[in-house]
């Protein structure tokens, strides 16, 4: 059986190479880091991963849950969402609802545990 193919999308190159290490860690198979919202989309055609890990808190244009949604349409791919604004960002009304109408698998925030992470992304891949 395959791993599961994961794409990661972060801004922070520190923060994405950890989370790589620790989805390899876990069994996963990291396939790919992009930075930024259209990169993501992009990449998500190209590597087709089984779930991408999203920072909702993206430089540029485009922000993670939009990027998402795309994804999600394009290529029926599920995210979960990461951010370090756990307070704002889940819990904030304008992005908790603009999270909640893109239907995510699953939330995390950072800092964040590896057995949440690896919590997350089964009960994503399972969805």
């Amino acid at each position: 059986m395959s791993k599961p193919k994961i794409l990661i999308v972060e801004d922070e190159t520190i923060i994405a190479m950890e989370l790589a290490m620790q989805l390899r860690g876990l069994g996963y198979e990291p396939v790919g880091h992009a930075t930024q919202g259209q990169q993501a989309i992009e990449m998500a055609g190209q590597l087709r991963p089984d779930l991408v890990l999203m920072d909702i808190y993206l430089a540029g244009a485009m922000g993670g849950i939009t990027a998402a949604k795309i994804i999600r349409i394009l290529y029926g791919v599920p995210s979960v969402f990461l951010s370090a604004f756990a307070e704002t960002a889940f819990t904030g009304s304008d992005n908790l609802a603009q999270a909640e109408l893109d239907e995510p698998a699953g939330y995390l925030s950072k800092p964040y545990e590896a057995h949440e992470l690896h919590a997350v992304i089964e009960a994503a891949l399972k969805r």
